[in-house]
């Protein structure tokens, strides 16, 4: 049994689990699952609220008025900040990574309208963005606010919650539909899903190894990250975890050209399950994930999906960054 921290009740949850009935992988007879977390809601959709349902609960025990965070132009999570903080009666400051854009669309575009003061720190500065954080903190203070700072992606040991949480829920998916998968995948940007899962999937005993398509960094930084992640949540909420016997399993070749920017299967990809389907990727983070896993499903045995006859892709949302990259999708 678990003790959950304070969480505000922020998601509609469940989230539906359901097979894919018409896209097909070549070479490959595996059934794909699909758990729905891109409708966690409407404008705060994806996997950034169940995060931020104990972030912005562990705000308000502290007696803040203001949330500051970070990540790309096009991030979901500082847009899902940027929404709840409306919704919640908190001003959100966001740092966002790149230079201004001369049109603001997606992500950005909800932003600004639901009241978010936005700075862009340039690519060469951003290693400063914590200190930027820290000053604007210390800035509030004196104006007689209390702010507090949510790292990118709400990914942190508060923000591992999220997906604790989330892998109890699938639990009761498995049971209820007499599910046993051979893997758990989802897109891994600031690891706090990936990580969530691992802890959770322990926890609750999950079948399946959980494996994560990474979208911005390697390997090597998903394992250190997520095992200092995990260590401090054990640490802060007394839980006797070891974070060293954790299996991390990050697939890695499907970054393309970097985060935020994908190669042309990933588009096709996306309309192509889009068209069999109707749903919906994205070509920052559940695209690439879901093509990733696709193509390591096409190797077979020789591929890192080995063996798989269930596997579940969680679908972590991202469908306002498709409309900055439209011109990417080809239609005959």
């Amino acid at each position: 049994m678990i003790t959950y921290p304070d969480r505000l009740q922020l998601a509609q949850l469940p989230t539906a689990l359901t097979l894919l009935e018409r896209f097909r992988v070549k070479n490959s007879d595996a059934r794909i699952w699909v758990k729905h977390d891109e409708t966690t809601g409407t404008e705060i959709s994806g996997n950034k609220v169940r995060k931020l349902e104990f972030c912005y609960a562990e705000a308000k025990a502290q007696g803040c008025d203001t949330v500051i965070t970070c990540g790309g132009i096009q991030s979901n999570h500082c847009r899902a900040t940027a929404v709840l903080g409306a919704k919640l009666g908190f001003r959100v400051h966001l740092l966002l990574r790149g230079e201004k854009p001369e049109v603001a669309e997606g992500n950005l575009l909800m932003d600004y309208l639901a009241g978010a003061t936005v700075d862009f720190i340039s690519q060469k500065d951003w290693k400063s963005h914590p200190q930027v954080a820290e000053q604007l903190i210390n800035e509030y203070a004196a104006r007689g606010d209390k702010a507090m700072f949510i790292p990118i992606g709400a990914s942190d040991e508060i923000g591992l919650w999220g997906y604790i949480a989330a892998s109890e829920e699938l639990k009761q998916d498995f049971d209820r539909l007499s599910l046993s998968p051979d893997y758990i995948v989802c897109a891994t940007g600031s690891g706090g899903t990936q990580g969530g899962l691992l802890v959770g999937s322990q926890l609750f005993d999950l079948p399946g190894e959980v494996a994560a398509v990474n979208v911005s960094d390697d390997a090597a930084y998903f394992d250190a990250k997520i095992r200092e992640d995990v260590s401090l949540w054990a640490q802060r909420y007394k839980i006797d975890f070891d974070a060293a016997k954790l299996s991390i399993k990050t697939i890695e070749g499907y970054l393309g050209p970097g985060y935020g920017f994908a190669e042309q299967p990933v588009f096709d990809l996306i309309a192509e399950v889009a068209r069999t389907e109707g749903l919906f990727l994205d070509p920052v983070y559940t695209g690439k994930a879901f093509y990733g896993m696709v193509s390591e499903l096409e190797k077979g045995d020789a591929g890192q999906l080995a063996g798989a006859k269930d596997v579940v892709f969680v679908h972590t949302g991202g469908l306002f960054s498709v409309f900055p990259q439209q011109a990417n999708f080809r239609f005959v």
